[in-house]
C-alpha cells in the first residue's frame, strides 16, 4: 500500500498542478516539509481510516474533545486526520458565528486542502491533454491517491460554504459558487474511479464508496429542490440533480460500513425533517426517519445530533410532548459545546408557540437573543412577536417597553452574506415599522412566524393543536373592526387591508388544517380579492393562492391545482420571502406534473 511518505516524494511542479481546483487567493504552504524528514508523515492509509473511524464514533457519542485529541496532531500529515480536524473547526465556526473561529476554520481548511493535495494523483501536461482524446486509465490511481480526490472534494466543499460568510460581498458569492462548481466535477470524477478502477482493497473501497455516495447523493437531491429555471442554468455551468439518484446513494451510503455512513444517515434525517418542511408543502418520511433513528440511537444512546433529530420526528409528528421530553434530552447530553444547545432553544421556542405556552417560548427567545450570533435581527423579532401575543393585562409596565425597545434594535443587527441580505431579517425589519405606524401594535405576529416558517401543516396533526390557534384568530378577527374604526389610531384605517387579509389568511390555513376545505377557500379568496387594497403587505396574496392550491390538491382536483400555483409563480412578484414560496411551488409542480428537471420542455419555468 502506498504511503503518505511516497506520495510527498512527487516533484513540486506536479503539486503546482492540483492548486488550480482551488481558489487562486487561498496560499497553501507545504505543512509537511519539516516532518517528513522524521517520518512522522508516514502513517499508512488503513491506519488513517481506522483512526478517523474512532474519531467519528466518539464526536456521535459527544466525546467531541478527544474526537479532537486524535485528528489534530497529525491534521499537518495526513489527510484523513486533516479532514477530521477541519471539520470539528468548521462546526465550531458554524455554531459560534465568531470571527475567530470563523478565520481558524478557514486556516484548517487551507490546511487540508494542501495536505490532501500532496497525495493527490500527479499528471504530466501531456497526461493532462490526453485525457481530453481518450480514455483514462483510473487503474493507475493508488488507494492513495483516489482517497485524495475525495478528501479534496470534501474540504472544497465546506471551504465554499465557508466563503459565503467570511466576506459580505458579491465577490465571495462568485468565488464560492466557483468552489461549488469545482467540488461536484470533483465528486463526479470520484464516481468514475469508484466504477471504473481494480480494486485490491474492499475495506479501502468501501469506505470510499460511501463518501462518493454522500456527497453526489447530497449534491443530487438538493439541486433538484431548486426552481426548474435555476437548474437549467446550473446545468449549462456542470450541474445536475435528480432527486431519486440522490436518494438511492445517501440510502446505499447509510446502509453500508463506511466511515461517512452516519453522515448519509445525517443528510437523510435533515432532509426530511428539515428541508421538506420548511421548502415544501409535503411532509417528509417520518416511518423511514424512524427506523434510521432506532438503529443510531441503539449505536449513540446519549449522542446530540440524534437526541436533536428524534426531538424533531415527534415535533414533526404533532407529539409536542415528547418533543420537548427529546429535545431537552438533547440540549442536557453535552456541555462541551453550548452552542449547540441554541439549536435545542430554537425548536423548543416553536414547540410552546404551538403549544400557546407564550411564557415558555420566552424564556427560549430571550436566552437565543442574549447568547446566540446567527441572526440577532430575527431573534430580537421573534422574541418581541411573541411578548406581543401576550394580553395587556398579562405584561408588567416593564415588559411593554421591553417589547418597543427591541422592535427598535431588529434593524440594528440586520446582516448581509456574500453581499445579499436575508429575507426574513428584511422581514422581520418591515414588521416593526408596521409595530411603530400603528402605535406600537401588530395582529398576532408569532402566529404570522409560525406561517411563514411552515409550521402549520404540524397542527393538522391533532385538532386541538389548530382550534387553539384558529380561537386566537377569530378574536382578533371580532375585534378587527373596533380597531378599525378607531379614531384614535388612523394608521389602522391605513393598514386595515393588510392586516384582514393576514387575519384571513391565517383562518383559512387553519381550517384547511382542521379539514374545513369549504370554509378556507372562502376566507383565502377574501385574502385575494383584498390585493388591491393592501399597502404593503403583498405577500399574503400569492401565499393564500398557494394555500388555495394545496386544497385543490386535497381534494384531488389535479388541474386546478396546478392553474392556481402557475398563477401565483407567474403573475406575482417583488413581495416578501418570494424565495421561500417559489422553492414550495417548485415541488408541488414537480409532483403534480410528475416530471424530474431532466426532461422540462425548452422554455418550461
Amino acid at each position: 500500500m502506498a504511503t503518505a511518505t511516497a506520495a510527498t516524494s512527487a516533484s513540486s511542479s506536479n503539486q503546482q498542478q492540483h492548486l488550480q481546483t482551488y481558489d487562486d487567493d487561498d496560499e497553501f504552504q507545504d505543512a509537511c516539509d519539516a516532518e517528513t524528514a522524521s517520518g512522522s508523515c508516514a502513517l499508512d492509509l488503513d491506519t488513517a481510516l481506522a483512526e478517523a473511524k474512532i474519531a467519528v464514533d466518539l464526536f456521535f457519542n459527544n466525546k467531541f474533545n478527544e474526537a479532537e485529541a486524535l485528528m489534530k496532531p497529525l491534521a499537518t500529515s495526513s489527510m484523513y486526520h486533516s479532514v477530521g480536524h477541519s471539520v470539528f473547526t468548521y462546526l465550531e465556526a458554524m455554531l459560534t458565528f465568531e470571527q475567530q473561529h470563523i478565520a481558524a476554520a478557514s486556516e484548517a481548511l487551507k490546511q487540508c486542502l494542501n495536505v490532501c493535495n500532496r497525495y493527490r494523483k500527479k499528471s504530466t501536461l501531456t497526461e493532462t491533454i490526453g485525457k481530453t482524446f481518450k480514455k483514462v486509465n483510473y487503474d493507475q490511481y493508488t488507494d492513495l491517491e483516489a482517497h485524495a480526490e475525495l478528501c479534496s472534494a470534501e474540504a472544497l466543499l465546506l471551504k465554499a460554504m465557508l466563503t459565503f460568510i467570511e466576506d459580505e460581498t458579491l465577490t465571495s458569492l462568485i468565488k464560492g459558487g466557483m468552489k461549488i462548481r469545482n467540488c461536484f466535477a470533483m465528486y463526479k470524477e470520484c464516481n468514475n474511479i469508484l466504477t471504473h478502477r481494480q480494486w485490491e482493497s474492499e475495506s479501502s473501497k468501501l469506505h470510499f464508496e460511501s463518501g462518493v455516495r454522500m456527497g453526489l447523493g447530497t449534491f443530487n437531491l438538493m439541486i433538484s429542490l431548486l426552481p426548474a429555471r435555476i437548474i437549467k442554468l446550473l446545468e449549462f455551468i456542470g450541474f445536475s440533480g435528480n432527486k431519486q439518484s440522490g436518494m438511492q446513494d445517501l440510502i446505499t451510503g447509510s446502509q453500508s460500513e463506511g466511515i461517512r455512513q452516519v453522515l448519509c444517515v445525517m443528510t437523510l434525517l435533515g432532509y426530511n425533517l428539515i428541508v421538506c418542511y420548511v421548502l415544501s408543502h409535503k411532509e417528509g418520511d417520518l416511518r423511514f426517519c424512524d427506523e434510521l433513528l432506532v438503529k443510531q440511537l441503539n449505536q449513540y444512546p446519549d449522542g446530540v445530533w440524534f437526541l436533536f433529530f428524534k426531538g424533531r420526528l415527534e415535533f414533526m409528528k404533532g407529539n409536542l410532548d415528547d418533543a420537548l421530553k427529546w429535545y431537552k434530552k438533547s440540549w442536557k447530553s453535552q456541555n462541551v459545546w453550548p452552542q449547540f444547545h441554541h439549536l435545542c432553544f430554537w425548536e423548543l421556542l416553536w414547540v410552546n408557540c404551538l403549544r400557546l405556552n407564550w411564557r415558555e417560548s420566552l424564556l427560549f427567545a430571550t436566552y437565543l437573543v442574549e447568547n446566540s450570533k446567527w441572526s440577532r435581527t430575527i431573534y430580537t423579532y421573534q422574541k418581541a412577536s411573541i411578548m406581543c401575543m401576550l394580553k395587556t393585562e398579562e405584561l408588567h409596565s416593564s415588559e411593554i417597553r421591553t417589547i418597543a425597545t427591541l422592535m427598535k434594535e431588529v434593524p440594528k443587527y440586520k446582516q448581509r452574506i456574500a453581499g445579499k441580505s436575508l429575507p426574513m431579517e428584511k422581514f422581520a425589519c418591515k414588521k416593526t415599522e408596521r409595530f411603530f405606524a400603528q402605535q406600537s401594535f401588530l395582529y398576532v405576529p408569532a402566529l404570522e412566524l409560525m406561517f411563514v416558517w411552515n409550521l402549520f401543516k404540524i397542527l393538522g396533526k391533532h385538532f386541538h393543536l389548530a382550534d387553539g390557534v384558529y380561537r386566537i384568530v377569530e378574536e382578533n378577527l371580532n375585534h378587527y373592526g373596533e380597531r378599525v374604526n378607531s379614531k384614535s389610531n388612523p394608521a389602522f384605517g391605513v393598514y386595515a387591508a393588510d392586516n384582514k387579509a393576514l387575519l384571513l389568511l391565517l383562518k383559512g390555513a387553519c381550517l384547511r388544517q382542521m379539514n374545513s376545505p369549504l370554509q378556507a377557500t372562502r376566507c383565502l379568496e377574501e385574502v385575494i380579492a383584498l390585493y388591491k387594497d393592501i399597502k404593503e403587505d403583498h405577500y399574503l396574496v400569492p401565499y393564500a393562492i398557494v394555500e388555495l392550491a394545496l386544497i385543490y390538491i386535497d381534494q384531488g382536483n389535479k388541474d386546478q391545482a396546478i392553474l392556481a400555483l402557475e398563477d401565483a409563480k407567474k403573475n406575482y412578484s417583488g413581495y416578501s420571502l418570494e424565495s421561500r414560496l417559489h422553492f414550495r411551488i417548485h415541488t408541488a409542480l414537480m409532483e403534480l406534473k410528475g416530471k424530474s428537471y431532466e426532461n422540462i420542455p425548452s422554455g418550461a419555468e
